[in-house]
């Protein structure tokens, strides 16, 4: 069964996290906190204009994570929204930020050609965020429906 990249995304945090001490009561919460920002950030630029390129730019490694608006609307969410409720203080709270590119480029390559039509393309993007089954019924769905509200927001349909 292949793993989606919610998978790859939660055992590339767990990996990068190994060797920097994060208190335990908070350890679930920061990890969790990582993954959810890295996915954030990748479903709220492929939202946008250009976004979808963006994404397949860095998921096949064609883009670098440590110069990618993507990286850093990912420290952003993280920051924002775990960061700054913890109170870890600075030095840890910039450890674990730092791990955010590492963790990006780590993905770089994820997205190939899964539907065997030569190209990475959209559909490809689809079946590689929904790995298989349910997910990625699930997936194709959710992209299909975004992809209908964008395309539809910018023909007025």
């Amino acid at each position: 069964m292949a793993l989606s990249l919610t998978d790859i995304i939660k055992q590339q945090v767990s990996s990068a996290a190994g060797n920097v001490e994060i208190p335990a009561e908070v350890k679930n919460k920061v990890l969790g906190g990582l993954s959810e920002s890295i996915l954030g950030s990748l479903t709220q630029t492929a939202a946008k204009a250009g976004g979808i390129e963006q994404v397949k730019e860095l998921l096949t490694g064609k883009a670098s994570a440590a110069s990618s608006p993507i990286t850093d609307l990912a420290g952003k969410l993280f920051t924002n929204n775990i960061l700054k409720n913890l109170n870890l203080g600075s030095v840890l709270g910039s450890k674990l930020t730092g791990l955010i590119p590492k963790i990006l480029g780590n993905l770089g390559g994820f997205i190939k050609d899964r539907d065997g039509d030569g190209d990475v393309d959209l559909n490809d993007i689809l079946l590689s965020l929904g790995g298989t089954g349910l997910g990625a019924a699930v997936a194709k769905t959710a992209g299909k429906s975004i992809l209908k509200n964008v395309l539809g927001g910018l023909f007025k349909k």
